[in-house]
């Protein structure tokens, strides 16, 4: 029991230092890998197009600055960079799974985007007024078509995964008791919206969290909502995705 104990109080940690760090702006986006040096007149002249990869990598990231809400944009709100600090994992392969086909699930709950985005970027929102429900946006670009198979893929685990997983990152766990879809409208110029909501069962209290995802053509916003201070004070938690919140991302999208 204290692993299940020392495993929630990571992501909690992560939820209360999201309202005092300052944000520190960029991209959470994944960036190409170097290419090497050359050796001969021949990988000179491949140089340009091993260069080509990262610099696209960059500019898909760029783009999604321009499009994930900034700090101020939505009343009532701070939005702001988490902390790398408190993060159960930083990328999809440092997440192992009892059930391989909930990954897409367990993706979409620890801020990693779905599929094989070309760039993603991750923001906290958290109401000024002090409540202790925060929702978290991940807004990832993709390759033509490459979106909607990554909402297929999501789809899926969520159709599959019904009695729960288990997501391990290093030394610690992420246990989900269950998974179950829920009725998710489309916004306004979406192409397609998937929902459902999780439970994790704490210290003998279940605790309801929700996630969305919304594609935009090749785009994909993943909203994903946890009240912390249900944690924190034993008591059942039933989180719910900040509309306002969710409203003003899709609304730079659409």
């Amino acid at each position: 029991m204290k692993r299940t104990r020392t495993v929630l109080a990571v992501p909690m940690l992560a939820l209360a230092t999201a309202l005092t760090l300052s944000a520190c702006g960029g991209s959470g986006g994944s960036g190409g890998d170097a290419s090497p040096g050359s050796k001969t007149a021949d990988d000179a002249k491949d140089k340009p197009k091993a260069s080509a990869a990262p610099e696209k990598t960059a500019d898909a990231a760029a783009e999604l600055d321009r499009f994930v809400l900034s700090k101020s944009e939505v009343k009532g709100f701070t939005v702001r960079e988490p902390s790398k600090g408190y993060v159960f994992a930083t990328s999809q392969d440092q997440v192992k799974l009892d059930k391989p086909v909930c990954a897409p699930v367990s993706y979409a709950t620890n801020q990693l985007p779905l599929g094989s985005p070309r760039a993603h970027v991750t923001r906290v929102a958290a109401e000024v007024a002090g409540s202790a429900t925060f929702t978290y946006i991940t807004l990832a670009t993709y390759a033509d078509g490459k979106a909607k198979t990554a909402l297929a893929g999501l789809s899926k685990a969520i159709d599959s995964c019904g009695s729960g997983f288990t997501a391990t990152s290093g030394k610690t766990a992420s246990p989900h008791s269950s998974v179950t879809a829920e009725p998710a409208p489309s916004p306004k110029d979406a192409d397609e919206s998937v929902a459902f909501r999780t439970t994790i069962k704490h210290q003998g209290v279940t605790h309801t969290l929700r996630t969305q995802a919304v594609r935009y053509g090749d785009k994909v916003a993943l909203y994903y909502a946890v009240d912390a201070m249900a944690f924190t004070q034993s008591r059942p938690g039933n989180a719910k995705i900040a509309t306002a919140v969710m409203a003003a991302q899709n609304g730079k999208l659409g």
